[in-house]
């Protein structure tokens, strides 16, 4: 939304116990800018302090949900929630890095049950693995537009990725249906211009 001079003129013009009660007002109708001021003002955690507490909330809630892998749905359900924290983490402290790194370790989480997967049928998993697949993909999104001095730090996740993707061999062959190419794994072989090629696969019907 634009604001005009006039009505930031008008907005400057309150007094201070104005500006204040308006200021709670807004805080309490949206808790992540409420949450993200108390991080940004008072907070004494740094983000990479919470992004290691994330790491570790991710770990224990997929270990808890993969006890439910027989029930599909309720396991995605579950694996969303832990997603939404992630989504919630990234907005709080506009963590950069840990938006690519922490869904990157929620995939990896999630295929360390590849055993338990491979046993499910495969119209059972197959929303599971589309999902896992659009997490990648948008991962290897925004890793290209991530300053590269993150980047050998974002290979060791995508070195686990690719190991454990291709260790399922249902949902490797969904990559490749997808039109993912394993290069891509690499920081240095995701192609210029990636956002448009992943546009073009979705325009042909895929990862949908």
């Amino acid at each position: 939304m634009e604001y005009s001079k006039e009505f930031k003129a008008a907005l400057s013009q309150l007094s201070t116990i104005e500006k204040d009660r308006l200021i709670f007002r807004l805080l309490r109708k949206d808790e992540i800018l409420s949450k993200k001021l108390y991080f940004e003002l008072i907070d004494e955690e740094t983000v990479d302090q919470k992004r290691d507490a994330m790491e570790d909330l991710i770990k224990e809630k997929v270990e808890y949900a993969s006890k439910y892998i027989s029930n599909q749905k309720y396991f995605i359900v579950l694996i969303r929630k832990i997603s939404a924290q992630i989504t919630e983490h990234v907005k709080v402290t506009s963590d950069k890095f840990g938006d690519i790194s922490l869904n990157l370790l929620l995939i990896n989480e999630i295929l360390e049950s590849n055993e338990k997967l491979s046993r499910q049928r495969f119209n059972d998993v197959y929303k599971l693995y589309l999902y896992i697949i659009n997490k990648v993909v948008k991962a290897l999104t925004l890793t290209k537009k991530l300053d590269e001095d993150y980047w050998m730090e974002i290979d060791e996740y995508l070195s686990v990725s690719h190991e454990r993707v291709t260790g399922n061999i249902y949902l490797e062959k969904l990559f490749i249906n997808n039109g993912i190419d394993f290069n891509w794994f690499n920081t240095d072989r995701i192609p210029d211009h990636f956002d448009l090629i992943i546009k073009d696969i979705k325009n042909q019907g895929f990862l949908k």
